[in-house]
């Protein structure tokens, strides 16, 4: 990868409620369907996409902002090798959640899911880009930056308010038993005749039941979950093959082809000084 299309991570220790991602060419970038325990919300800078949202398919191109709520499968694509870019900020459900209470939208510190998908309207994608720029600027100071993230979301969620909620058939108890289980156990080897027996499905029927409600057969959304700890463990310092075995994938190229596949990244991209460090130390 050459600079252009290597992905950027920007990280703050003291705002450990947002990160940000910026890719300026995304022709390589080719998400596998995934999902993620925050909130995102991204701005296409350049070009076009396309953009695969649950069960519905959208053509973003620059100027578009793009909203996936946590845990919602999502994945996102160049289109016929054409150019495109894209800025991504990952927000802390909770965080959010206390943000949209306080500001009256909600009624309990609670994740409520967000209906809108895409937003078109020129003013967002503006201010958008101009908090992202905040973020990316050394020079920024760091109540300047809370200040444009707070001031800038606050005001997205106000728009956002009184739109119908999306909600989803919930799924069976057994069913939200089993993710449960699948969650707290994930770095651990999980058989299929193991999830059998604790739902009382049979296999084909379990993995189509799991698959229609919660968007992944067993297995992927194990997977899944796995990358979400490597991630954890990347974020917090730990090193790659430590975080592949601490993740429960069997060996370090195992975890590097599935992380890639999944957050468009290799773990040591994942893992590189913010900008903010990777400025300094060119200087």
């Amino acid at each position: 990868m050459t600079s252009h299309t290597k992905p950027l991570f920007w990280r703050d220790a003291r705002m450990p409620h947002v990160e940000l991602r910026k890719v300026d060419d995304g022709r390589k970038v080719c998400y596998a369907p995934h999902s993620h325990v925050h909130w995102s919300l991204g701005a296409i800078t350049v070009g076009e996409s396309t953009f695969r949202y649950r069960e519905e398919r959208y053509h973003v191109s620059a100027g578009t902002l793009v909203m996936m709520n946590p845990n919602w499968v999502h994945a996102c694509s160049a289109i016929d090798d054409r150019p495109w870019g894209y800025l991504m900020l990952y927000v802390d459900t909770a965080w959010l959640s206390d943000l949209r209470h306080q500001a009256g939208l909600l009624e309990a510190r609670r994740w409520q899911d967000i209906a809108t998908a895409v937003i078109r309207e020129h003013q967002w994608y503006a201010g958008y880009c101009q908090m992202a720029a905040c973020l990316l600027d050394p020079n920024r100071d760091l109540l300047d930056k809370q200040t444009v993230v707070v001031e800038y979301l606050s005001a997205l969620m106000h728009e956002l308010d009184g739109q119908p909620t999306q909600t989803a058939a919930q799924a069976p108890a057994t069913l939200r038993t089993l993710a449960t289980y699948l969650d707290e156990h994930a770095a651990e080897e999980i058989s299929l005749d193991d999830l059998c027996e604790r739902s009382g499905y049979s296999a084909g029927h379990l993995i189509r039941a799991f698959k229609q409600h919660f968007g992944f057969t067993p297995h992927a959304y194990l997977i899944n979950r796995r990358i979400q700890l490597g991630q954890r463990e990347l974020k917090s310092g730990t090193p790659i093959a430590e975080a592949a075995l601490n993740a429960g994938f069997s060996d370090q190229p195992h975890f590097q082809r599935t992380f890639k596949r999944l957050v468009a990244a290799t773990p040591n991209q994942y893992r590189q000084p913010s900008l903010e460090k990777q400025l300094s130390l060119e200087k």
